[in-house]
């Protein structure tokens, strides 16, 4: 699975998302369910899905879900 399939994986389980929205609208207090709690729960998810601890610099700027895709490309190369 891909690092964009995996990333995808863990917003569908935090924020409970449809498999065919537009994952651009996918951005931090935008979009309806990705607050400040639901940003905590996804955290919670990534790190699972690829068995890390995210540092708090990449927590504070995952903003986007392609910002997160960035972010964690650097995880699942370790």
């Amino acid at each position: 699975m891909s690092v964009h399939e995996r990333v995808f994986s863990a917003f569908k389980e935090a924020l409970d998302i449809d498999e065919q929205i537009d994952r651009s609208i996918l951005v931090y207090r935008d979009y309806a369910e990705w607050t400040s709690l639901g940003h905590m729960t996804l955290v919670s998810a990534l790190e699972t899905e690829f068995d890390t601890m995210l540092e708090t610099n990449d927590i504070l700027a995952m903003s986007s879900f392609d910002k997160a895709v960035e972010i964690m490309s650097r995880y699942a190369a370790n």
